[in-house]
């Protein structure tokens, strides 16, 4: 079975978003005309509470992007974004949402942040989302969404290691960072992904 794993289109990390990702909103056309080809689609969705630990306003006198020390795990301090029932927490508006089959959420925990669809950052819990996958019988996962190099590239990393076949469809994603994104590709290649366009699926 193969099942494209839709990972956070929402509003907040579009252009005009509070974490936008540089031309975050290209991707959905993309995402768009790929859903037909897969047998299961699936989605992973930030919604943090409002007073969530990676949120710069959480610590005072901590500023935006400025890197901390949380519970012995980095952690970079963001923007608020994908606050719990907030329109910047949906998923983009022209995203076709009617094939989701199901939405994993994650980063509900105010204490700790969650990059990857499959774990929170400290790998202390799990959504779910693999034994999901397993109970499908999946077979080969494809993965799109934003930002390329940070929550799309944890949670293709998190599915190599629990030993799913795993594509990035390069076109379909977006990254906040071009050299971080470099650096991700390459541990995804290490780990035995694929790196891939949306033509050649």
């Amino acid at each position: 079975m193969k099942v494209l794993i839709i990972v956070d289109a929402q509003n907040d990390f579009m252009p005009g978003g509070t974490l936008e990702v540089p031309k975050g909103d290209e991707i959905i056309p993309v995402i768009n005309q790929i859903l037909p080809q897969f047998d299961l689609v699936i989605a992973t969705q930030d919604w943090h509470p409002e007073n969530h630990a990676s949120f710069a306003n959480s610590h005072e006198g901590k500023n935006e992007f400025e890197t901390i020390d949380l519970d012995g795990i980095p952690q970079t301090l963001w923007p608020v974004h994908c606050v719990q029932n907030t329109m910047g927490a949906d998923f983009h508006k022209e995203l076709k949402t009617a094939p989701i089959e199901a939405i994993f959420r994650k980063g509900t925990n105010s204490k700790i942040d969650s990059y990857s669809g499959f774990y929170d950052n400290a790998h202390l819990k799990s959504t779910g989302l693999a034994g999901y996958l397993r109970e499908k019988q999946t077979t080969e996962l494809y993965f799109c969404g934003l930002a390329a190099d940070i929550c799309v590239s944890f949670t293709v990393k998190d599915a190599l290691n629990e030993g799913f076949t795993s594509y990035l469809i390069q076109d379909a994603t977006r990254a906040l960072n071009a050299a971080d994104f470099a650096q991700a590709k390459q541990e995804i290649e290490e780990l035995g992904g694929k790196i891939m366009s949306s033509s050649e699926i």
